[in-house]
């Protein structure tokens, strides 16, 4: 989720991976990896981004987030079941 929304935003920006890479003062082949999902962004990266593309921290934070969520659970046989008990608990 997060990877396809910093690319949206880079490819609506004409922005290219290397240019934004050097901005976050990371690899591009890293950017490229947190991009397709195979890696994790920082929330500091975050950060940056959303002041680059003046869109919303908290959108991209919220998205972040739900990817790491979804990363943890993936595997495990009673996600949904899991994800609601901690739902009631947050509430």
């Amino acid at each position: 989720m997060i990877g396809e929304k910093i690319r949206e935003l880079r490819e609506t920006n004409n922005i290219l991976i290397r240019q934004l890479a050097a901005q976050l003062d990371i690899d591009t082949a890293l950017l490229s990896k947190m991009e397709r999902g195979d890696r994790f962004f920082r929330k500091e990266d975050l950060t940056k981004i959303a002041g680059i593309f003046q869109v919303s921290e908290q959108e991209l934070l919220t998205l972040w987030l739900a990817d790491r969520i979804l990363k943890t659970v993936e595997t495990e046989s009673h996600q949904k079941e899991a994800l609601e008990l901690a739902l009631k608990r947050i509430k």
